[in-house]
């Protein structure tokens, strides 16, 4: 008997929990439609603390992330659905939705991949069929911005490098040229030293000019003759000037 009361009270301790379940998704469906998603998450969360295999629970609870625009948490959400349900519909239903909340992350490679899933669970589906073709067109052309940014970029790169190497070489011109400049000036003053024809005749006016001490013994010898005749005429003028005042009588006047 005591076996049998308890049978009876854990049949009607499972409808309390059943019941209880049943409640908070119904609140929390309401509460999803009047646009509360926040408080129908906290209901759908309730629910899944009475039963765990809730599955209605586990997939209006991701739609209910979704719609808070918490789309990893949407994610994890919907795959724990799939791994608890067999249903291929169900399956089908909590894929696109995955791949929905991969399409507002941008994420397009795993939205692809998400719809593909669903398309193999329920191939019929229409509407996850024209989402993938939009994920693949999403993603195309972000594949496509993205080689153009690349390219802008290394067309910038390639113009700021010719830049560097035209100012490089522009330097290297005017380095160039200062320096044959003035290894320009140096020649020319080293070719005015070099080429200065006045210099070249005051050279050569110089070395045709004799020198004293380059009087040939010859010419010495005969200008050495010449003073001692110079001077032999002058002592005999000298003689007879001496002879002459000595005939002349100079008279005093006292």
């Amino acid at each position: 008997m005591k076996y049998t009361l308890y049978i009876l009270s854990f049949i009607i301790s499972l409808n309390a929990y059943a019941q209880d379940e049943k409640k908070h998704i119904r609140e929390g469906n309401k509460q999803y439609k009047d646009k509360k998603y926040e408080e129908a998450n906290a209901s759908y969360k309730k629910a899944l603390e009475k039963n765990s295999k809730a599955s209605k629970a586990d997939f209006n609870l991701g739609d209910a992330l979704y719609k808070q625009k918490k789309y990893a948490e949407a994610i994890q959400q919907f795959e724990k659905f799939v791994a608890k349900t067999d249903d291929k519909k169900l399956k089908a239903n909590a894929y696109h939705n995955i791949g929905n909340s991969y399409l507002e992350s941008q994420k397009y490679k795993e939205s692809i991949d998400a719809y593909k899933k669903a398309l193999r669970e329920n191939p019929s589906d229409d509407q996850t069929r024209y989402n993938l073709s939009y994920a693949r067109k999403k993603l195309q052309k972000k594949e496509e911005q993205e080689k153009k940014d690349k390219d802008k970029d290394k067309d910038k790169k390639d113009d700021k490098d010719k830049d560097k190497d035209k100012k490089k070489d522009e330097n290297k011109d005017k380095d160039k040229d200062k320096k044959d400049d003035k290894n320009k000036d140096k020649g020319d003053k080293k070719d005015e030293k070099k080429d200065d024809p006045g210099d070249k005749q005051d050279k050569g006016d110089k070395k045709k000019e004799p020198k004293p001490n380059q009087i040939s013994k010859k010419d010495a010898q005969r200008m050495l003759d010449a003073l001692n005749n110079q001077e032999k005429k002058v002592q005999a003028k000298l003689k007879k000037k001496k002879v002459k005042g000595q005939k002349v009588t100079i008279e005093k006047d006292w």
